[in-house]
C-alpha cells in the first residue's frame, strides 16, 4: 500500500497595513505629513509586495525621524 503525503500550502500572508491616518496632505517634497509616503508609495500600495511594502514603512520611519517627528 502506498501513502501519498498531502501537499499543503502554507496560510496566505496578512497584507501589510497601510500607515494612513487620515491626514493626507503632501508637503513640497511629495511627502504626506501624516504618513510619511511619497506620493508615488501612497499610489502604488495596493499592488506592492509584503516585503516592497515593509521597505516603505522602514524609509517612513527613518522620514519621521528626521523631522523629528519621532525619536
Amino acid at each position: 500500500m502506498t501513502v501519498k503525503a498531502l501537499k499543503v500550502d502554507p496560510p496566505a500572508e496578512k497584507p501589510v497595513k497601510s500607515p494612513c491616518i487620515s491626514v493626507c496632505a503632501l508637503n513640497m517634497q511629495d511627502i504626506c505629513e501624516g504618513c510619511f509616503r511619497s506620493g508615488m508609495e501612497i499610489s502604488r500600495w495596493g499592488t506592492m509586495s509584503n516585503d516592497e511594502r515593509r521597505a516603505v514603512l522602514k524609509e517612513c520611519t527613518e522620514r519621521a525621524r528626521q523631522r523629528g517627528r519621532i525619536w
